[in-house]
């Protein structure tokens, strides 16, 4: 009987040591949130976000998710010798069928395709799904995976890349907060979908000896400067996967969805005007991102942004899904809002979200964002809101993939373009007050001003309740949320 006790015990102990070898390794290169060097500080100057005259670039926002899906389409059947496509998360869906189908018919041609993906979603969404064989062997496709997890160093895991981008040749790109799947693109779900936003920057020199002073070339030497780091690999990337038919037929499938989609959609393969209609002029377009390793970053973005937000001279509004900041987060707020500008932000209600540990998060620590003085709105749309973006003055809109939380800041790589516009501006404000008007207005913890006719959602108590518990029991944690 004793021996059966003490095996039962070491088994115990040992099932113990590997849960806290799994969590203090996940969780050791990030406990410490740092801070931006002194020499980064003194180097940064924000006046390079500001330009004097119109550059060659032109912008315009991408707000719906049909419109997201068809630009994609569009802009990958412009192709004719790159394509670059990094993505945070794809999953398997018609979306995301229609946008590889594309891929596939481009790569046809001979244009060369780039495809890289955050390797927790390669992991749990690409492996083993013959879809995303068929477009890896593809001789003119590559696919790589930006840190694909290794359990037993498990110190590696948290190291995500949060981008989302595409570019195409060097006349075009596309950046914001969306994933590539039905979430986020096209008009196959009808309930339950993510409300986002993207920039879509057109050179007008594309082509021209005047073609690299786009900033379509800043995203273009980011993007390489990941793809050769040592922790991105190969997706299978072999043509022998074609000789399995489950592969094949993949292969057939998309084949015969392009012909389908040339056919249904043949406007957006014809008009060559497009873009010259919908884009506005820029003064000056610039790339802002985080350190490129897997682990714990200086945060940059939120350092260039918060310094962006300081130099306003009358507004500031920021739109994020959610909020979860460090005391530097909350101090940098108060500087805002203490210039006595207009400083709004706008975050889903904890109703309305999508994401549980954000929300849990935020009821606990609601006190804090209020006492910065910025005025809070709580977005109650229904759709859960997703989009990042920030308006400043008459002339500066921020769009992006950064979220207004630890992990985006401390954690993860991050993309916000800064976009010198007064057109772009205008626009941006517009979409996103109409955004705020199905919004509540925070007065105090409690307390709310409703517009009328809004309906909040129900809510269960014992959700209430499952809020409470994790956002104390996860407060050692929150860097990661």
């Amino acid at each position: 009987m004793k021996k059966i006790l003490n095996w039962k015990r070491c088994l115990v102990l040992l099932v113990l040591a590997a849960v806290l070898y799994l969590i203090i390794g996940m969780m050791a290169p990030f406990w410490h949130m740092k801070d931006v060097s002194e020499e980064y500080k003194k180097s940064f100057d924000v006046s390079q976000f500001y330009g004097e005259q119109e550059s060659v670039d032109r912008a315009a926002i991408v707000e719906s998710s049909m419109d997201a899906l068809d630009e994609r389409i569009r802009l990958i059947n412009k192709a004719s010798e790159r394509i670059i496509m990094s993505t945070f998360d794809m999953r398997p869906g018609e979306s995301t069928r229609d946008v590889l189908c594309m891929l596939q018919e481009a790569a046809d041609r001979g244009v060369r395709v780039q495809i890289l993906v955050d390797g927790i979603s390669g992991l749990i969404r690409m492996e083993g799904n013959e879809l995303f064989y068929a477009v890896s062997a593809h001789p003119n496709i590559e696919i790589k995976i930006y840190n694909k997890p290794d359990f037993l160093r498990p110190w590696t895991i948290h190291g995500r890349m949060h981008d989302k981008y595409l570019i195409i040749d060097d006349k075009y790109f596309l950046l914001g907060g969306r994933n590539t799947f039905d979430y986020f693109l096209g008009d196959y779900i009808e309930d339950d979908k993510s409300l986002d936003r993207e920039v879509l920057i057109y050179n007008t020199a594309g082509g021209t000896e005047r073609s690299h002073e786009s900033s379509l070339f800043q995203v273009e030497d980011y993007f390489n400067e990941i793809w050769n780091m040592d922790v991105c690999r190969d997706f299978h990337n072999d043509t022998s996967l074609l000789e399995k038919k489950g592969v094949q037929d993949e292969v057939d499938s998309l084949k015969a969805r392009y012909a389908m989609i040339r056919s249904e959609k043949a406007g957006l393969f014809e008009d060559d005007s497009h873009y010259d209609e919908i884009t506005v002029p820029v003064n000056k377009v610039t790339l802002v991102s985080n350190p490129k390793g897997i682990y714990g970053k200086e945060p940059v973005v939120w350092y260039e942004l918060e310094q962006l937000m300081k130099n306003a001279d009358e507004k500031v509004v920021i739109h994020t899904p959610y909020a979860v900041m460090s005391d530097d987060m909350y101090e940098g707020l108060e500087e805002i809002s203490g210039k006595e500008i207009e400083c709004t932000m706008m975050i889903n209600s904890v109703e309305n979200g999508d994401n549980f540990v954000a929300s849990s998060d935020y009821l606990l620590h609601k006190d804090r964002i209020i006492d910065t003085d910025v005025q809070l709105y709580e977005y109650d749309g229904g759709d859960s809101y997703h989009g990042k973006s920030i308006l400043i003055d008459d002339n500066i809109s921020v769009i992006g993939s950064y979220n207004l939380d630890l992990r985006s800041t401390y954690v993860d790589t991050e993309l916000m373009l800064v976009v010198d516009s007064k057109e772009l501006n205008a626009d941006l404000a517009a979409k996103m007050d109409g955004l705020q008007q199905k919004s509540r207005k925070v007065l105090d913890e409690k307390n709310y001003e409703v517009p009328k006719g809004l309906v909040v959602a129900d809510v269960p108590i014992w959700k209430r309740i499952a809020w409470a518990v994790t956002g104390v029991v996860l407060q050692p944690f929150r860097v990661l949320v």
